[in-house]
């Protein structure tokens, strides 16, 4: 589901005035494309961990399925899948555990559901790559399942179908499904209850202390923004509700740091548009709003240094992946090489160095690629754009207009809704 177009919603592209915003002096970076696994498209890029490994999801050759890649020391693994075409990623932690989720297998669903969202009708199922052995996921008593995240203790956060018919949901969606914790030593599975009066969880954020970021809703047609009601955290098993900016719906929890602050989206009044935003206990929900003259933006991840990064997008979807600093948001595009052929468009996470990936179009050749961006005090003193960074040449101007191909724009729209998570490989 997280990888799988469920999570696309119709939205009014009706512009919203841009929140004024600081934008941040920040540091250089050198940035660097990963390739891919045979395609030409590309791509979901979920994760980095602390050693620079790098996971996501990229066509293969004839670009007719995709599969999850794990990418390190410069190559790109593939990760398989459970027998269908498809597979997607989830999470990795710092210690080299990988998740797959959203894996075709090589079963139709009995109900006819498609769960993953990627137009086959298979059972949907996730594993876990650990100490080198493959372990599938369970779910709560349903056909299919989807996982997140692991954390370094190896605590495996996903969501699952229930075995119960929730009225709530909407053709195809028949099962119910909620946010768990699985700890696969000891085979223990825990549901992750909604707020009262809602019948279903998303979850697609946990830090070491366990405490999960997510959504609370209804089933709906699978998670889609007008399922997702409810930002929220989970402290010790309990939800917390984060909040909205006052829009209906649209409202869920993307990351959460090892200081439980938490960041994702929320629809504005009138749910024409979608904010970032950062949510810290005690305080307000904040809203971290957009580059001037774009209408929405999106907060994917946060490291614990407080560092944010994600998306904002003009009305027509042209999107510049963006980093927030104590408050203040840049253009990722003006602090990589003006020589780069890499324009930013998504970014889907910061690890505790620092480093940014996601994706990118190659204006060379025209394709989407998934990127590596390294702050120039972690790289290598002769990277390109890093040899005297104080003074090297800026990249994109923030205030210059590039018009994104269509598809992109439109996988970009769909992402808009589900932040990193809401991406079909199409």
């Amino acid at each position: 589901m997280k990888s799988a177009s469920k999570y696309i919603v119709a939205i009014v592209a009706f512009a919203a005035p841009a929140i004024p915003v600081r934008l941040a002096a920040q540091t250089r970076y050198t940035v660097q494309n990963l390739g891919s696994l045979g395609g030409t498209s590309c791509c979901l890029v979920v994760t980095v961990n602390k050693m620079g490994w790098v996971d996501g999801t990229s066509n293969v050759a004839g670009d007719q399925s995709f599969h999850p890649f794990l990418w390190r020391d410069g190559k790109m693994q593939d990760l398989g899948t459970l027998g269908g075409p498809n597979a997607s990623a989830g999470g990795m932690n710092d210690v080299g555990d990988v998740t797959v989720g959203g894996a075709d297998t090589t079963t139709p669903d009995p109900l006819g559901e498609d769960w993953c969202g990627f137009g086959t009708h298979l059972i949907c199922r996730s594993f876990i790559w650990r100490n080198g052995k493959r372990m599938l996921v369970p779910t709560l008593g349903g056909n299919n399942g989807d996982v997140s995240g692991i954390t370094n203790a190896g605590l495996v956060l996903g969501f699952a179908e229930t075995a119960v018919h929730d009225a709530t949901c909407i053709a195809p969606e028949v099962l119910g499904f909620e946010a768990f914790l699985w700890d696969p030593d000891e085979n223990k599975i825990r549901a992750l209850r909604p707020l009262s009066g809602d019948t279903a969880t998303g979850a697609f954020g946990i830090n070491e202390h366990g405490n999960v970021a997510g959504t609370s809703g209804i089933c709906g047609s699978g998670l889609v923004g007008t399922s997702a009601l409810h930002a929220v955290m989970w402290k010790n098993g309990l939800p917390i509700d984060l909040g909205s900016f006052g829009g209906s719906y649209t409202n869920l929890a993307n990351s959460i740091n090892n200081l439980d602050q938490v960041v994702g989206i929320s629809d504005l009044i009138g749910d024409t548009t979608t904010h970032a935003f950062l949510w810290t206990e005690g305080q307000s929900i904040q809203d971290l709003g957009t580059l001037l003259g774009h209408f929405s933006s999106i907060a994917n991840d946060i490291n614990d240094k407080g560092q944010v990064v994600g998306q904002s997008c003009d009305v027509n979807f042209n999107c510049r992946a963006v980093v927030w600093e104590r408050g203040a948001i840049t253009d990722l595009n003006t602090l990589i090489p003006a020589t780069s052929p890499l324009f930013l468009v998504f970014a889907s996470a910061i690890n505790s160095q620092g480093q940014i990936v996601g994706e990118a179009l190659d204006q060379s050749t025209g394709a989407t690629v998934p990127f590596l961006a390294t702050p120039c005090d972690e790289a290598p003193y002769d990277a390109e754009g890093c040899e005297n960074a104080s003074e090297s040449a800026p990249g994109v101007s923030a205030q210059s207009i590039v018009v994104l191909p269509e598809k992109l724009r439109k996988q970009l729209r769909r992402r808009l809704n589900f932040g990193r998570f809401g991406n079909r490989m199409d």
